[in-house]
């Protein structure tokens, strides 16, 4: 869920500060608590939006609890870029090797390139320390705005097959974005699958309805049709994690930069690693590999 709280924070940065595309990623979770008027109901099942708020407090208390470390394979794919990566949690943060860039492994000079900045980073404790403090503070206002989804839309529901349940949001009327983050994710409408035997988040799309502005749009906007989409699964026993993710947002920033912010981002092949492995460890299984 780490990946899901910074994706829903990332969306809200275009207008202000552009982040690298890698840090863009999708919004996908949104807002909490005041009147709303009531959800549609099926036979026998609880009003959608009830369903919604379980799922937001099961989804946040697996995030607080330890569920180890992790080591899988991350494709990236950005206008003009292709990306692969394997990459290693530590208790001291992630560690990623780059293994292939549009498909062709890397050249020489790049896998130098690539041991030097490892090593640099397994050997300067300050730095593992400040990419965790920077983690850390992106993925607070994602769980800020996680906690709001039931009370910021109206859920319906909208079809079930086999033990998923699909739902579909609008935004709820009633209610008031209390910041301009809130408001782009207000002006959203779409898609969520729930795990219906776990009660936990499958999937999630949606799309802008209009344009978003910030200061009266001189600061800037986001285009009406701008859409995002974010799948996660059980990749193993009890562990979830996020598997695919894609975000096609374009704007305009303070007047007169356009925005284009395009990016999938795939992960498989998950494998436990050790509680106690080191930045070092992690390295040496990276350059095994």
């Amino acid at each position: 869920m780490n990946s899901w709280f910074k994706t829903c924070s990332a969306l809200t940065s275009p207008l202000v500060v552009r982040r690298s595309p890698a840090s863009i990623v999708v919004t996908i979770i949104l807002l909490g608590s005041a009147t709303f008027p009531q959800s549609v109901s099926i036979t026998g099942e609880v009003p959608a939006n009830e369903l919604v708020r379980k799922v937001v407090t099961n989804e946040l208390k697996f995030q607080d609890k330890d569920h180890g470390y992790w080591m899988y394979r991350q494709e990236k794919d950005e206008p003009g870029k292709r990306e692969l990566k394997e990459v290693i949690e530590t208790k001291d943060g992630a560690l990623s090797r780059l293994l292939f860039i549009d498909g062709r492994p890397l050249t020489v000079k790049q896998k130098q390139k690539e041991n030097q900045r490892i090593q640099k980073l397994v050997s300067n404790p300050d730095e593992q320390r400040r990419l965790q403090r920077a983690r850390n503070s992106e993925m607070e206002p994602g769980r800020r705005l996680f906690k709001m989804l039931p009370d910021a839309f109206v859920f319906n529901y909208a079809g079930h097959e086999g033990d998923v349940i699909k739902l579909s949001f609008r935004p709820n009327p009633n209610f008031r974005p209390p910041s301009r983050e809130a408001r782009v994710f207000h002006d959203m409408e779409g898609e969520m699958w729930i795990d219906e035997k776990q009660q936990r988040l499958a999937a999630l799309n949606g799309h802008l309805m209009q344009d978003v502005k910030s200061g009266a749009g001189l600061l800037g906007h986001l285009n009406k049709g701008g859409q995002f989409g974010v799948k996660q699964a059980e990749v193993a026993p009890g562990h979830w994690d996020m598997t695919v993710m894609g975000v096609d947002m374009k704007g305009k920033m303070l007047l007169f930069k356009t925005i284009s912010v395009q990016e999938t981002e795939n992960r498989s092949d998950f494998h436990r690693v050790s509680d106690d492995m080191t930045m070092a460890q992690a390295a040496d299984m990276l350059n095994r590999k």
